[in-house]
């Protein structure tokens, strides 16, 4: 496995040479797998049908849609009329929250209100909290959001999540792996706690994160919707999916031409659709080995890290958390400060915070696991994947203690 190779303009060493870049920011973006681009070149020339219409190239776009389709729904644990197709991981987050909450207006004896954990990501979050505003001005009934605490560790607290339970709860929704410190929930025990205190209620996992590392039919098997994003696993970028289990309530987001059984309208992206379903084949194909040595990596950079640099702590425990996750809190240094040095020096890494902006906000998944603020701040997520190697996690050795000690030199 290689490293990355940088992109221009690079920046360059006081003798001019552009430094090797490691990159460590995986569960940002991963690098498109070559065998994912040769899948998919195809649909950017020759076969560009939309599959949607009856001749012959509309039906080999169709052809090539439903058989990633039924990978797709393979890989995730569902029936092939189970997966619709969207743009990535934020909008199947959203048509899952939407969807459901929208669907839940429609009236009842009981206002409607949504279960979250307190880490969830914006893509969900802000679904829930952007549809209890709407419902409020449209003189709908009101939407209450409860956010389900998490432990020191980031695992949600499922007894408490189960006190939060009641007849009006139409939706829970609690992520199979966190983004930032990569912690795996019990979605298992979640979805157990639903059946029995609000047994109405429909259960959603972002497995976004997840995808690349776990099998999602088997671990997310109990929830009612699954969100993925391909890009997380070398697939393309703008490909995603969400499981909607056969008699969950879901109203479109996207009204049109009537695609995917009427859930999300518009003409198909069918490379997009082949790119993902060629990158969940190759994620369940390695997960096994991949899983394995890009966890020795991982606890190599951690342990490193930890013997290096003084006042340093990881977030999460490692038996917790994704094999590719490393996060780690650097005392008496500020993550923006340290990045910009990092990425000078060719080490690619995230706050796991950032707003479209780029400007690094407190991070609620800290706060939430009880980390304060100023602690916080010195935060760093290092992520590695299918193409991080040996001398990735050397460079990061070799910069990261440098880097840290400059700032608090």
């Amino acid at each position: 496995m290689g490293g990355v190779t940088p992109p221009d303009p690079q920046p360059v060493t006081a003798r001019g040479v552009p430094p090797p870049v490691a990159y460590l920011d995986h569960a940002a973006t991963s690098p498109l797998r070559p065998e994912v681009a040769e899948a998919v070149a195809p649909f950017a020339a020759g076969r560009f049908g939309n599959a949607s219409g009856s001749h012959r190239v509309a039906r080999d776009a169709r052809r090539a849609l439903e058989e990633a389709r039924e990978e797709v729904a393979e890989r995730l644990g569902c029936g092939p009329s189970e997966v619709v197709f969207t743009s990535g991981g934020t909008e199947s987050d959203n048509l899952a929250v939407q969807g459901v909450l929208w669907a839940a207006t429609d009236g009842g004896p009981v206002p409607p209100s949504v279960v979250c954990s307190a880490v969830e990501h914006a893509a969900v979050l802000e679904p829930c909290r952007a549809v209890a505003r709407a419902a409020g001005r449209h003189g709908g009934p009101p939407i209450t959001l409860r956010e389900a605490p998490v432990g020191h560790d980031g695992a949600i607290d499922v007894e408490r999540l189960e006190g939060m339970l009641d007849a009006g709860v139409v939706l829970v929704s609690v992520m199979l792996a966190n983004n930032e410190v990569g912690t795996v929930q019990p979605v298992d025990e979640v979805a157990e706690a639903v059946r029995r205190r609000a047994p109405a209620a429909a259960v959603h996992t972002d497995a976004v994160q997840a995808a690349a590392w776990l099998d999602v039919g088997r671990d997310a098997g109990s929830a009612d919707l699954v969100s993925v994003s391909a890009h997380k696993l070398g697939g393309p970028k703008g490909s995603g999916a969400l499981v909607v289990r056969a008699g969950t309530p879901l109203n479109p987001l996207l009204y049109g031409g009537g695609q995917e059984q009427e859930r999300r309208s518009g003409t198909h992206d069918v490379g997009a659709a082949v790119g993902l379903a060629v990158a969940l084949r190759l994620a369940a194909a390695e997960r096994e080995t991949e899983g394995a040595r890009v966890r020795a990596l991982r606890d190599r950079l951690a342990d490193g890290l930890l013997a290096a640099v003084g006042d340093t702590v990881e977030s999460a425990p490692r038996d917790r958390v994704l094999p590719g996750h490393c996060h780690v809190r650097f005392g008496k240094v500020d993550q923006e400060e340290l990045l910009v040095l990092l990425d000078e020096q060719g080490v690619c890494a995230s706050a796991a915070a950032a707003c479209a902006s780029g400007a690094v906000e407190p991070s609620h998944v800290l706060r939430a696991m009880g980390v304060p603020d100023a602690e916080a701040r010195g935060g760093v997520r290092f992520s590695l994947g299918w193409s991080t190697s040996e001398d990735d996690v050397a460079r990061a050795l070799t910069v990261v203690p440098e880097a840290v000690s400059r700032l608090r030199g």
